[in-house]
This record gives structure tokens, C-alpha cells and sequence, in this order.
């Protein structure tokens, strides 16, 4: 039995240990003060999974950019920043092009989310067709039109190869299928005018689907046109060098490597080819009702921006007196297809 003098003795504590969770001292609503959160254990830190050693800026772990703490608090004044990109080697004038390109984008997306709100108020019906030869540009530039739209009032196609029981079909019935309902716009990531260049480049029709195509796809159009479907034909033109270098980076590109197709393989050595058959299309299926606006899409940017422009410009949509950026297309970069000219890629 326990004698009053030994309950009166102080109790033996036991002796904290460093790291014992189990007597880190909390406040009254049981939280570990902070001061005591050193005492938890935890696994050795390892350079590598995001460990860093004393007085090692975050910046130089991951970018390896060599910044110190000098450098980040000239971040801070204007005439700071500009030196210590100089220093860094980066290209001012580059960091100044995506800036405007990224600030223009965003004003250009803006009007087209008033656009696509118009469209369906109005119950416009628009096609967008966005043609080309390989890696010109094409589906990015859908992207950045679709980016902020509604999805429930558009839609991307991009069909793949017919099937076997689409081959018996009239030509155009599948892309029929495809048009715009009332409110609605329509991007065809390529379209119907595969059967103008890439079919018969790669051997994929034969010579009288290829002319019975040229001479039935202007009067196609002519109905669609006389029912009220806007139609509006892209052809981004690059040249065959940049073409060259943006197959090599989708090679080099794991994201992007599913991009390259067999296709894709043959476009620089059957370039010739793609330009007699480009140039036989444009002469035969540009139409007042339905003219060919090229793009030159060398430089990315300026093609997106501007092809946006254009569609933009072509409306008389609620709200655009209020835009706060330009939307008439620049003519060194869009042009309309005139016979007279000769169409070279850019």
C-alpha cells in the first residue's frame, strides 16, 4: 500500500528523447506547438527528391539557373529585372514576343467567347475548315480558338480513315453528318479536301474520284452556302524547311512523337506533288461564296492570332465595338486565293 510520503514525492518522468512525437508539448486544443516540430521524426532528406542544402536557393535546384538571394531581391525594380536577364543570357526580345503574343491571345479568346454567345443566340451555323500540309500548324491553332469556348455549341472533327462500309458511300455523306447544327461552329481538323491533296499525293483514290471530286465540291458548298451555313476554308502554308525542323522536334518529342504518321514520313519527299495538287485545288474550288484564305504559318504565333482575326472580323457580333485589342487581320499574313497569283508555300 502507498504511503502519504511517497504519494507526496514527485512522480519519475521519463527522459524525452530527441524526435519523440510522443511527448512533443501541444496547446490546449491538442496542435503540436511549432517550436516543438523539429522533435518529429522523419526520413533522412536525400538531395534529389526535393531536398536542398542550407543557403541553396530553390531557383538554382530547379532550374539551375544559378540565381542567389542578391539576384532574386533585383527582381524586385524594373531596371533590376532587365539587367539580370541581361546577365542570364536570355533573349529580351523573345520573353517580349511571347508576352504580347500570351497578353493579344487573351483578348482574342475574350471576343470569341462573345462570338460563340452570338452564334447561338443568333442561331448561326459556322464551318471552319483548317487544312494544310503536315505539322503546318493546324491543330494548335484549333486550340487556341476552342480553348474558352462552350463545348455544348462546338465541336472539333478530325475523322479518321474511312471505313469499309463508308467507302461505298456517296464521298461527302460522312462529312454531312458532321455540319454544324443551328448555334453551332464547326473546326474540321482537315476535311472533305483530303480527297483533293493527300489522296491523291499518297495514292489513296483513284484519278476519276479525284476529278469527280473537284467537279462536285463547288456546287456542295454552293448549297450549303444557299441554306445559311457559313463556310470558312484555311490553308496554313509553311515552307519546306520549317517543315523539315518541326518533324525533327515531334521526333525528339516524346508528347509529340504520335503526331508523325507514314504519312507524315513521305510530305518532305513528295513535296512537289503536294504543291501540283495544292495548286489545282485552289484553282478550281475558290469561290466567292467560298473562298480560300491563306495563312502563312512559318512563324506559329502570328498565324493563330491572325487567322483568329479574321474569323472574328467577319461577324457582326454583340459586343465587338468593345474589343480591346485589333481584329482586322493582318494582310501580310492572311490573304484571300486570286487565280492570278502564283501560290508558293511561305
Amino acid at each position: 500500500m502507498m504511503s502519504d510520503h511517497d504519494a507526496t514525492k514527485p512522480k519519475a518522468t521519463k527522459t524525452e528523447q530527441p524526435g519523440d512525437s510522443q511527448h512533443a508539448k501541444a496547446d490546449k486544443d491538442g496542435r503540436l506547438l511549432s517550436d516543438e516540430l523539429e522533435g518529429i521524426p522523419t526520413a533522412v532528406p536525400q538531395e534529389g527528391d526535393g531536398y536542398r542544402k542550407a543557403g541553396q536557393s530553390a531557383l538554382t535546384v530547379e532550374t539551375g539557373r544559378g540565381l542567389t538571394k542578391e539576384d532574386l531581391e533585383r527582381i524586385n525594380t524594373r531596371r533590376g529585372l532587365i539587367q539580370l536577364l541581361q546577365q542570364k543570357d536570355v533573349d529580351l526580345e523573345a520573353v517580349r514576343k511571347i508576352l504580347l503574343y500570351e497578353e493579344e491571345l487573351k483578348c482574342l479568346q475574350v471576343e470569341m467567347v462573345r462570338l460563340q454567345r452570338w452564334v447561338q443566340s443568333s442561331g448561326q451555323r459556322i464551318a471552319i475548315l483548317v487544312e494544310g500540309r503536315d505539322a503546318a500548324g493546324k491543330g494548335g491553332t484549333i486550340r487556341r480558338f476552342t480553348e474558352h469556348l462552350n463545348p455544348r455549341a462546338m465541336r472539333v472533327v478530325a475523322l479518321p480513315r474511312p471505313t469499309e462500309q463508308e467507302r461505298g458511300q456517296w464521298y461527302f455523306q460522312r462529312y454531312i453528318q458532321q455540319l454544324p447544327n443551328k448555334g453551332e461552329i464547326v473546326f474540321f481538323d482537315r476535311s472533305w479536301y483530303n480527297r483533293a491533296v493527300v489522296e491523291p499525293v499518297m495514292g489513296f483514290c483513284t484519278k476519276k474520284e479525284h476529278q469527280r471530286f473537284l467537279q462536285q465540291v463547288t456546287e456542295f458548298e454552293h448549297m450549303l452556302y444557299e441554306d445559311g451555313v457559313t463556310l470558312i476554308k484555311f490553308w496554313f502554308s509553311i515552307s519546306k524547311e520549317e517543315q523539315q525542323q518541326r518533324f525533327e522536334a515531334r521526333r525528339k518529342n516524346p508528347l509529340k512523337q504520335w503526331k508523325l504518321s507514314p504519312v507524315d514520313e513521305k510530305a518532305q519527299e513528295l513535296w512537289d506533288s503536294y504543291t501540283r495538287y495544292k495548286e489545282e485545288m485552289f484553282s478550281k474550288t475558290h469561290t466567292t461564296f467560298s473562298p480560300w484564305i491563306i495563312v502563312k504559318a512559318n512563324d506559329k504565333q502570328a498565324a493563330r492570332l491572325e487567322s483568329l482575326r479574321y474569323v472574328l472580323n467577319l461577324f457582326p457580333y454583340k459586343g465587338k465595338e468593345e474589343s480591346k485589342t485589333r481584329l482586322a487581320p493582318d494582310p501580310n499574313v492572311v490573304t484571300r486565293y486570286h487565280r492570278k497569283m502564283i501560290e508558293l508555300d511561305f
